[in-house]
């Protein structure tokens, strides 16, 4: 099982592996409030991608096409997080306002296909 959860929700037991997949550590949040297992920097947008989309709804598409781009080369990482979602939960934290329009959402979308 595979989702998505903003960091600064309080984690629950129903969480399993907390894998954070910012590149910058989230504001207002200590690490031990955050409860992550990991935190997967490679897996988050490079920061001239990050900035050019600002959280902007209207680019949003080309966004994720960029975006996957980008996570090409960790097809490896994917795999591993794919792996571990087979085993059980993961959940995938990220600290956008957004909950509909962030990076997490194209890494489970990824992740989801790279489960098939």
């Amino acid at each position: 099982m595979l989702k998505i959860k903003r960091i600064y929700e309080e984690a629950d037991g129903n969480d399993g592996l907390r894998v954070l997949v910012d590149r910058l550590w989230p504001r207002g949040i200590s690490k031990e409030r955050a409860h992550f297992d990991r935190w997967e920097k490679e897996l988050a947008p490079s920061d001239e991608l990050r900035r050019w989309f600002g959280h902007d709804p209207e680019r949003w598409q080309d966004f994720r096409s960029r975006y996957r781009e980008e996570l090409e080369g960790q097809g490896e990482l994917l795999q591993e997080i794919a792996a571990a979602a087979a085993k059980g939960p993961v959940t995938l934290l990220y600290a956008a306002k957004d909950e509909e329009h962030n990076n997490a959402v194209v890494l489970k979308e990824l992740i989801g296909k790279a489960r098939k």
